[in-house]
């Protein structure tokens, strides 16, 4: 009979841990929350002490029911829930739950579900730790109040069911403020010169580019400019000016953390951030592998921190030692600077046993759980390992007034790439015939190549570069990357397009409204400050009532004044030139979560809709009927001829009535100026 209970939060987990564990240990999960917040109210006492009202969450009884059968039973209750504030959060609830007062009840936590660091965790029991979980329950507080206080405003206002997020209306912001960057941008033209330049004795020419004038870096901004440049150059002699060999050195990446790991899945393997935590997870609680059983083959997921066991320390130095020999051991292993924000408890994401290859595993792993644990695995060796050292050359050409560069290098000690290379590493054109050029070696001009270019905007977000931009500002942790921008996406505010964020018309609505009635809940600096409350809170050093309480009036109060705002400023259905096709009244335009529609005011007697088309009051271009707003499937705006699909015009930017002055075509409004829809054109104009 078991004398030790075990309560994990996974199922997933419960095989992984009770292979390690004897008989006399019971494990069972907990699958997830077992207390929340209720759904039908705020459930916070905010005319009191706000304390929180917890309830058990519906379809937890049969869970909770077993878990307090075996509770009775066992000398001793070990609460192994995640070692994170969430983790330690749950431990407690579940001691409320079970009514475990008065019982033998320690928590433990352990970095890897292996056998080493489970007996480990046992041998270091301790007591649940108050202040992370307070920090959690400020988090979950906060979160609350936002959400319940402020979506029933956006239901009134945009008329659906919206919700605002303490996290996610900030990340809406920060991509709505890109889309305004980059819908204000405007091209600049520069140009660039290209000389294809032959050595003596030599076969294949080298690329050199224009690099200065008289010592001093050249821009050359038009044609004009650029060809008074090619005139200067006409019948001068090409000749060596140095040539200087160097070396440069590539450090090894730091091993994985959340972000990274989030970031690397979708540039390496085009995982969305929600499917790299998912199979994460699952590497993490066990998978089957042949021969072994269940095995957990990955740290927590859910970290900020690089820093590395020493356990797991030793081991890379003697795998990489004996696999690839010791000069390709680091001496010193590169490590992040503490920003105050790292959860230093934690580990790095590292594979659990460095010795297991994927290669290894890769028969007991799906293609995706492989191709994820390969990246790990990858960089994690890698992180271990000396730099990658180059050999470089730099051939300076002279003409004239004029100066041209090449450069290139060649790999002389692969280091860390020979296990691992970033998929943003680029890869430089070599250039071979460079190494032969000396000062003394004779030049010949082949040919001159002129190139336009225009800058470019602001990259529209990705996943992984939100996740970037919301860690560099310190919005959220890691357990809320993943959560955050997967909400924003299914509500609809944002839609996702070849990896790209774009707002919706409805995002946009929401954000302006946020921006507007709650200003510091959309504003950076104040959710970043946050944050570091909260930490604060996990550090013992705030009380986490007086975060609630600080934050709570200010809600309060910004939440009546947009309630009387509301009041003045009240949406009237738009009455439209449609008329309905089944009862003949005058539609009106509604707001759905789409966007806009046309919908019969004798709803619900009649269920007549029809798509909305805002007209701009514009000709298209092409037919010279009017340009209409219209969408994407997935909720992006563009502009459109009404009579698609016999016209099939669009545009991404909004077109204007007048023509380029340059070329004819049609221009397009970029915040106070009109620009030439051709990019080659690059005609821009101040609005009249």
């Amino acid at each position: 009979m078991a004398k030790y209970l075990v309560i994990v939060e996974s199922p997933a987990k419960v095989k992984t841990i009770k292979k390690f564990l004897g008989k006399n240990y019971e494990v069972l999960a907990s699958n997830g929350h077992v207390r929340d917040l209720p759904k039908s109210s705020l459930g916070i006492d905010v005319e009191g002490d706000f304390e929180p009202k917890y309830i058990t969450i519906r379809g937890k009884g049969d869970v909770l029911a077993k878990l307090r059968k075996e509770a009775k039973k066992a000398e001793r209750i070990y609460l192994a829930t995640d070692p994170d504030r969430e983790g330690e959060a749950i431990s407690w609830h579940l001691c409320h739950a079970l009514k475990l007062d008065g019982k033998n009840v320690s928590r433990i936590s352990f970095n890897e579900i292996t056998q080493s660091a489970v007996k480990a965790s046992l041998k270091n029991a301790r007591d649940i730790d108050m202040d992370l979980v307070d920090a959690q329950q400020a988090r979950r507080a906060l979160d609350r109040m936002v959400g319940y206080k402020i979506s029933p405003l956006l239901w009134a206002k945009v008329k659906r069911g919206l919700s605002a997020g303490r996290v996610q209306s900030v990340a809406l912001r920060i991509v709505c403020d890109r889309e305004e960057e980059i819908n204000a941008f405007i091209p600049e033209e520069y140009w660039s010169l290209e000389a294809s330049i032959l050595p003596e004795g030599e076969k294949k020419p080298v690329i050199a580019k224009l690099h200065e004038k008289k010592d001093k870096k050249i821009a050359i901004s038009s044609r004009e400019e650029m060809d008074a440049v090619l005139k200067e150059l006409e019948g001068k002699e090409y000749k060596v000016l140095s040539v200087k060999k160097g070396q440069r050195t590539q450090k090894a990446p730091l091993p994985f953390t959340t972000s990274t790991l989030q970031q690397e899945a979708s540039k390496a393997l085009n995982f969305p951030i929600s499917k790299t935590m998912r199979i994460a997870q699952q590497l993490y609680e066990g998978v089957d592998v042949k021969g072994e059983g269940t095995v957990g083959l990955i740290t927590y997921l859910r970290t900020d921190s690089t820093r590395i066991s020493d356990e797991a320390e030793a081991m890379a130095h003697t795998f990489i030692q004996e696999n690839y020999g010791k000069e390709y051991e680091a001496e010193a292993v590169a490590t992040k600077k503490n920003t105050g924000k790292i959860q230093d408890a934690h580990e790095a994401i590292r594979p659990s046993d460095i010795n297991r290859l994927p290669s290894d595993v890769k028969d007991s792993l799906s293609r995706d759980q492989y191709r994820l644990y390969q990246l790990i695995w990858k960089r994690f060796t890698a992180s271990r390992m000396s730099s990658a050292v180059y050999e470089t050359t730099t051939v300076t050409i002279g003409a004239g007034d004029y100066t041209f560069h090449v450069s290139t290098s060649k790999l002389d000690f692969d280091g860390f790439m020979s296990v691992y290379v970033e998929a943003e590493e680029e890869k430089e054109k070599k250039q071979t015939v460079v190494n032969s050029i000396s000062e003394q070696t004779k030049l010949s001009l082949v040919e001159l190549d002129p190139k336009q270019h225009f800058t470019q905007p602001p990259a529209h977000y990705t996943e992984a570069s939100l996740v970037k931009a919301l860690e560099e500002l310190g919005i959220g942790r890691p357990s809320t990357y993943s959560p955050t921008i997967t909400t924003i996406i299914a509500r609809r505010y944002l839609t996702k397009e070849n990896k790209n964020l774009y707002v919706t018309e409805v995002g946009e609505v929401v954000n302006a409204i946020m921006k507007e009635s709650f200003p510091t809940i959309v504003d950076e600096n104040f959710t970043a400050n946050m944050e570091t409350l909260l930490d604060g809170v996990a550090e013992g050093n705030v009380n986490w009532k007086m975060v609630i309480s600080n934050f709570y009036p200010d809600l309060e109060a910004a939440v009546e004044q947009a309630e009387k705002d509301l009041e003045k400023i009240k949406i009237e259905d738009e009455v439209s030139e449609e008329v309905c096709d089944e009862c003949g009244r005058q539609m009106v335009i509604k707001y759905g979560p789409h966007g806009k529609f046309l919908a019969c005011p004798g709803f619900p007697a009649c269920r007549c809709t029809k798509p909305y088309f805002e007209k701009i009051g514009v000709a298209c271009p092409d037919c010279g009927k009017d340009l209409v707003i219209k969408m994407t499937r997935k909720g992006r705006k563009y502009y459109g001829c009404i009579d698609h699909p016999n016209c099939e015009f669009m545009s991404w930017g909004r077109p204007t009535s007048e023509k380029c002055p340059r070329c004819g075509k049609y221009t397009i409004s970029k915040g106070n100026k009109i620009v030439c829809s051709d990019e080659q054109c690059g005609c821009v104009v101040d609005k009249k």
